[in-house]
């Protein structure tokens, strides 16, 4: 019985492996900047925390709304329509460039809005600077998402995962040279790491772009792009899936931004140990996050091929997967709960030793929470993917609301501000959300599928 489930998992590792390694490398982005921004201090970090919780948010708009392409694309390769695939990829490519430059241009009139959230000062002095040029990166970094999820819907994961790994190199390479003024180049603190982090990008988008045009199976799909002919029922297809599944991303880091937001309330210390917990948990999140990208092409396909018993059946068996690894993730949190905080921070720094001992404790008591959420957080992402897979959005989109703001935010901002757990109540409450996603948007896909079974069957005696 089990069997029919476990033969699928060396298979979907293989598939979603590169889009993991990929992934891992827009979050090993924020590592590298948080270990060396950790040096200069724990008001850099929280500058950089603060930052960078203006661009998540804007970046999972931009980021959701592309995973509309690689569904489509899917179902056109399973039904072995080429046409169908490079209409879906230059229409999303449009409206991504449209949503990159936009995105850019309400953070920057959102900026004002820090000087409202009762943050440290000298943390929001900081951040200014740093986030102009991390939100200017946004334009670049959804024009390549929007080739990368056209790769991810042909079954090739592998070339993005490429440019991802030489855009971290680059960007390690900058936050060394610019953070810290090494080798002659200007000392410019945590503007150095935005600097690194926008230049990398660039370069990840112009590699991913070259190496698919010059890949034969891709060149007729990315290149002769007519943009003077637009039709509109595809953009309403993309935008009818790619707004849902935007909104489904906006919820979640949102509230994860909000997390950040109601730390520094508690106070610089707070918002870094916040920061490093946070980091630690999205990198294991990112194995969820490939594997729900392989549920979503699997699914996609054999939508396609209209098989929905075995749509079904591999869906079951990604969702196994997931939950192993995820349980094996969270017994190495558990273990590694003191140690972990202590790779952001120079324990060496005697000026800063009060303050790092606190962030360290802090963070290491959010550990252990992020250790048991982390299973309910893959579990709702891979069954998310297998839901757009399935080009159900618009259910989907309410769970994750319902999830995250009416049950989720409400503990998190009880239990942070107005009792002693503080910063582990606030992680509570993003337990409390994950788990509740979970549950729900599975038996949403539980319902799905066996109705579709169902009519099938029927289809099938008719």
């Amino acid at each position: 019985m089990l069997q029919k489930y476990t033969k699928e998992f060396r298979y979907n590792l293989s598939l979603s492996f590169p889009v993991i390694l990929g992934m891992l490398g827009h979050s090993f982005v924020q590592f590298a900047d948080n270990i060396m921004v950790g040096q200069l201090g724990t008001a850099e970090l929280a500058a950089v925390s603060l930052g960078n919780s203006f661009v998540f948010i804007a970046m999972s708009l931009g980021i959701g709304f592309s995973t509309a392409i690689t569904p489509l694309v899917a179902e056109a390769d399973g039904a072995g329509n080429v046409g169908a695939g490079k209409s879906a990829l230059k229409h999303g490519l449009l409206l991504c460039t449209v949503m990159g430059i936009s995105l850019f241009g309400i953070i920057l009139l959102a900026k004002p809005l820090m000087y409202l959230m009762k943050q440290p000062p000298e943390v929001v002095e900081l951040a200014m600077p740093y986030l102009d040029l991390v939100a200017f990166s946004l334009v670049p970094l959804i024009i390549f998402q929007a080739f990368k999820q056209f790769s991810e819907g042909l079954s090739q994961t592998k070339y993005p995962m490429y440019a991802t790994v030489i855009a971290n190199f680059v960007n390690i390479l900058l936050n060394y040279l610019l953070i810290f003024g090494s080798w002659g180049f200007l000392k410019m603190g945590i503007v150095g790491a935005a600097w690194g982090t926008l230049i990398s990008r660039i370069i990840m988008v112009i590699f991913l772009w070259v190496l698919l045009k010059n890949k034969k199976k891709f060149r007729d799909y990315v290149t002769g792009f007519n943009f003077g002919i637009i039709e509109k029922k595809v953009i309403k297809k993309i935008i009818d899936l790619g707004f849902p599944s935007a909104l489904q991303m906006f919820f979640e880091v949102a509230i994860f931004t909000a997390a950040v937001w109601i730390s520094g309330v508690l106070g610089k210390n707070s918002q870094a140990a916040n920061q490093i917990a946070l980091n630690l948990s999205s990198m294991t999140f990112m194995v969820g996050m490939g594997l729900g990208v392989a549920a979503m092409i699997r699914v996609g396909n054999q939508k396609g091929l209209m098989d929905f018993k075995e749509l079904r059946r591999i869906s079951l068996s990604i969702f196994l997967l997931t939950l192993i690894l995820e349980v094996v993730f969270a017994v190495s949190f558990v273990a590694l709960n003191d140690f972990l905080p202590t790779i952001y921070l120079d324990l060496g720094d005697a000026s800063n030793m009060v303050d790092n001992m606190e962030v360290i404790k802090i963070a290491a008591e959010l550990i252990l929470v992020a250790a048991v959420f982390q299973i309910s957080d893959g579990l709702q992402v891979v069954v998310l993917g297998a839901l757009r897979g399935l080009q159900d959005v618009r259910i989907p989109t309410l769970i994750t609301f319902v999830a995250y703001w009416i049950i989720g935010f409400p503990i998190s901002f009880y239990l942070g501000l107005y009792t002693p757990l503080q910063s582990t109540g606030i992680w509570i409450g993003l337990l409390s959300g994950l788990t509740a996603s979970a549950i729900m948007l599975y038996i949403r896909f539980n319902y799905l599928t066996k109705k579709l079974i169902a009519q099938r069957a029927l289809q099938e005696i008719d």
